[in-house]
């Protein structure tokens, strides 16, 4: 059935996930469409979403946002990766890079040269040891880094961590400045055409009607129109992140603003640490099934780094994703679409890569089931891939001292991952896809630091000396070295470029 050409756009939902939305379309569809987005002020957020992948700096600049005061608005810091604490064993700790380590030899990784190296001398070091980022992180630096000495080494790859409230109210008033209607309501029902089923309108307490010819879920874990109205099942991942509930709390500033992100395995699940300029963001992400709220909260409370600004706020949730992402005329964005946990920071990057997505195959009218088609499929992809990177943390372990760590290690996982952690194990190579959002260095430090270590390297990397490859790893060092040593710390660079304006540090 043909459906009108598409001239209103209606989002359900604030929050950072309507906010980006809005933000979006208005810059790129603003001229062809009328935008305008419902939310109540009574109406609660989840916002944990203050930790970021560097995906994001696409968004930035697609909006055209003043990176320094985009930080600026949000208290924002820079963030170089994810320090993991006690995952892989006990005692074990390793930084998720967002970049490359050492440098990579033409088609040679750089991991298959660290590999050799580890078997041929008396003194085996860390692939980390080759880190630019690892070194910043330790030195708690950070600086624009175009390039690395004479190398073709590429310089710090980053990230941000900001308050996702603050971002909100960012973005609303840049999407409002690009002609977006803000309406304050709630939902109250939900009106259907009676032959195509598509949805016309939603009316508001009150009384009010907003019809729309396109509409956009940003409700959340309730999915009011997808799920509730347009009957889009729910696909349950719990067996294999089984974590379903979480409590976040802000503490007070970190005394040094360390330029990443710290999550730390306890007895039933993992404890977050994001540093702010006001504040300090934690959270326990735990499963229910294995430890009470109680106990929750009080390993919460007992890891945290400095004094607590309130009390545990705590969320519920179904590791999964809808059925379809796009049903109708209405396409989920946000905790609506699905839930993968915060572990790898991806809630944002799966807000701006839908709407993105979207944007490329928004219908101009008639029949758009080939689109929507097309979206469904790569959003289902693009889940599954992050859902196996998430499981690998759990499952790749070698923790049995807790009942639900036995039961990460010993569960049956996707062969989808059972198969990259074999093709890892046996020769060091990523059976990576080619639109999988973690790069083939992000596989190999996980799959490292979570305490796979390959049996075989690539007989490419044999090609130089073991002269060659101990001046080549020598220099490599020296050259990382003298790169961080050249960069301000973190802080004196916050100061000079993005100080935030002084705020309530309990907000």
């Amino acid at each position: 059935m043909d459906r009108p050409e598409v001239r209103k756009l209606v989002i359900v939902g604030g929050g950072t996930a309507g906010w980006i939305t809005a933000a979006a379309f208005a810059r790129l569809l603003g001229q062809r469409l009328e935008i305008e987005l419902v939310e109540s002020e009574a109406i609660g957020t989840v916002g944990v979403g203050e930790a970021t992948i560097p995906q994001i700096i696409r968004l930035n600049a697609i909006l055209g946002l003043d990176e320094h005061e985009f930080l600026k608005a949000t208290s924002g810091t820079f963030k170089l990766g994810i320090e993991f604490v006690d995952w892989g064993r006990l005692g074990s700790r390793y930084l998720h890079t967002f970049g490359d380590t050492g440098l990579n030899l033409g088609n040679v990784a750089f991991h298959h040269y660290w590999k050799r190296s580890a078997g041929s001398g008396p003194e085996t070091r860390s692939l980390w040891h080759w880190s630019l980022h690892q070194l910043a992180a330790d030195q708690a630096r950070f600086g624009k880094l175009d390039k690395v000495g004479n190398t073709g080494m590429t310089g710090l790859a980053y990230a941000y961590h900001f308050d996702a409230s603050r971002y909100a109210l960012f973005l609303r008033a840049y999407a409002e400045g690009r002609g977006v209607t803000r309406t304050e309501g709630i939902v109250e029902s939900v009106q259907r055409d009676g032959e195509s089923g598509d949805i016309r309108s939603i009316t508001l307490k009150g009384g009010k009607q907003v019809a729309g010819d396109f509409f956009i879920d940003c409700t959340g874990f309730r999915a009011l129109l997808l799920g509730e109205t347009l009957g889009v099942g729910y696909e349950d991942w719990s067996k294999w992140l089984p974590c379903d509930r979480a409590l976040a709390v802000p503490s007070e500033r970190l005394p040094t603003l360390v330029p990443y992100t710290r999550a730390t395995a306890k007895s039933a699940g993992w404890q977050w640490r994001i540093p702010l300029q006001h504040r300090t963001g934690n959270g326990h992400v735990y499963s229910s099934g294995f430890i009470s709220d109680g106990d929750a909260a009080d390993t919460l409370m007992a890891g945290l780094d400095t004094k607590a600004l309130g009390d545990p706020r705590p969320i519920r949730f179904t590791t999964g994703r809808r059925e379809a992402f796009w049903a109708h005329n209405c396409a989920a964005i946000g905790l609506s679409s699905g839930f993968l946990e915060p572990l790898e920071s991806t809630s944002i990057h799966l807000i701006q890569s839908h709407v993105s997505r979207l944007i490329q195959l928004f219908p101009r009218g008639g029949d758009a089931a080939t689109m929507r088609a097309e979206y469904n499929r790569r959003c289902a992809a693009e889940f599954a891939q992050i859902r196996d990177f998430l499981i690998l943390h759990y499952h790749q372990t070698a923790r049995e001292d807790t009942e639900f760590w036995r039961y990460c290690k010993h569960m049956e996982v996707p062969d989808s991952l059972t198969h990259k952690r074999a093709l890892f194990a046996a020769s060091g190579r990523v059976g990576r896809d080619v639109d999988d959002l973690f790069k083939e260095a992000s596989w190999v430090q996980v799959m490292l630091g979570q305490g796979v270590v390959p049996a075989d390297y690539d007989p490419m990397a044999d090609q130089m000396s073991e002269a060659q490859l101990g001046e080549f790893l020598a220099s490599l060092r020296t050259i990382i070295e003298r790169s961080v040593a050249s960069l301000p710390t973190h802080e004196d660079y916050l100061a000079r470029h993005c100080p935030a304006a002084a705020l309530d540090a309990a907000a």
